[in-house]
């Protein structure tokens, strides 16, 4: 099914229809019952990981806080039987404005790990923000990867492999790069600390590090041989404390793609990524997961869209859970809305397919959002009235 007019109308059918003949979804519709199915089927460790945050966790309710706190008042006979979901983001048409955050260590929750991810956001007409921390290659990613796909960059202690990962990203076919600034340093996790859980000190989630040619050179033995040795080198290497804006300014020296910085929160360093020439800004706090105590992603998206002007598009996550909630983002400046966790529970509860459906709910959501607030285009979004 293609994303066009009255796709949210279409998928309701598809469900009813289906119902009609004694057929029940495969997947849950409400986001807590996801969430829940989803943990059931996942090992301790792996619902840690993925749904846990830093400390206690407040900064993941303060995300929901302030997207809760938002209220769509709808404006009625507007003729809206029309609609189109369509944007252009860095010259690339998109049926709808979705892209699926970089999560990394997805074998832990599907075996075929981010090759369904690739699938699954194809059919569903979402860009796929390739994790640096993936379980497979970007190049096997990007080969099975029909639809459009950026890379995400932690930026680590080493200029040479920094180098080689975007190459590489640029070679397989990505159209953009990610620069997560956030996680220059991993955050107090109290789940994966409880289990003593780490899974890159396991050799998971470290694929993009294991199949780099620099990478490998300075090992000893291959990964395949020595995979301690591997996951030792990468917790030397993985990010870097001392990343700056003097530093974040060399990354025209290795990649001419567009760059965007991920894990903006403050309108002046939205204003800096503007100033220093980058392509576009991502508001974001990582999902909750880095620093406890932190303002919800919504409540700075203003302030950031503010200062940036509509010079460079500014994307939004955390907290995104349904497509009213993707309305709202939009609803506040955004041009384009990044999904995490819901997918990842689609994912592991049914592979590609769950990862395509848990997407597509979403984009019929906002479809029908759009209907009943009498929204045609993304542009009348950007109209509407939050209270």
């Amino acid at each position: 099914m293609s994303i066009g007019s009255g796709f949210g109308a279409m998928r309701q059918g598809e469900v009813y229809l289906r119902g009609v003949q004694g057929e029940r979804p495969d997947l849950p519709f409400t986001y807590a019952d996801l969430e829940a199915l989803a943990k059931r089927r996942m090992s301790p460790e792996a619902w840690a990981y993925i749904a846990g945050g830093a400390g206690r966790e407040t900064t993941i309710d303060a995300n929901r806080a302030a997207l809760d706190a938002a209220h769509i008042v709808p404006r009625m006979a507007i003729d809206a039987g029309s609609r189109d979901l369509s944007t252009t983001l860095l010259g690339r048409r998109m049926e709808a404005p979705f892209l699926t955050c970089p999560i990394g260590v997805t074998s832990m929750a599907h075996a075929e790990a981010d090759l369904a991810v690739a699938k699954g956001a194809a059919a569903a007409g979402a860009t796929m923000i390739i994790s640096n921390q993936a379980s497979r290659s970007i190049e096997d990613i990007c080969a099975t990867a029909s639809g459009p796909k950026w890379f995400q960059l932690y930026w680590g202690k080493s200029e040479d492999l920094v180098q080689s990962l975007m190459n590489r990203a640029k070679a397989a076919g990505c159209e953009a790069i990610v620069i997560t600034l956030d996680t220059t340093i991993l955050g107090w996790r109290c789940r994966d600390l409880d289990l003593g859980h780490l899974p890159f000190l396991k050799g998971d989630g470290i694929a993009q590090y294991t199949s780099d040619p620099w990478f490998r050179s300075q090992l000893a033995d291959p990964p395949e041989k020595n995979p301690f040795a591997a996951a030792a080198l990468f917790t030397q290497i993985f990010s870097d404390p001392s990343l700056s804006w003097e530093k974040l300014k060399t990354i025209r020296r290795y990649t001419d793609l567009p760059v965007l910085l991920k894990g903006i929160q403050h309108p002046e360093d939205a204003g800096l990524a503007v100033e220093h020439g980058f392509d576009g800004v991502v508001v974001s706090n990582h999902g909750g997961r880095q620093v406890d105590g932190a303002t919800g992603s919504f409540a700075q998206l203003d302030a950031c869209v503010e200062r940036v002007s509509g010079r460079i598009p500014v994307l939004f996550d955390s907290g995104v859970r349904t497509g009213a909630d993707a309305f709202k983002a939009l609803a506040r400046g955004a041009d384009a809305v990044c999904i995490g966790r819901p997918w990842v529970y689609g994912l592991a509860l049914k592979g590609a397919e769950g990862v395509e459906a848990v997407l597509k709910n979403i984009i019929a959501e906002l479809d029908l959002t759009m209907a009943l607030t009498g929204c045609r285009t993304l542009a009348d979004i950007r109209t509407a009235t939050l209270r």
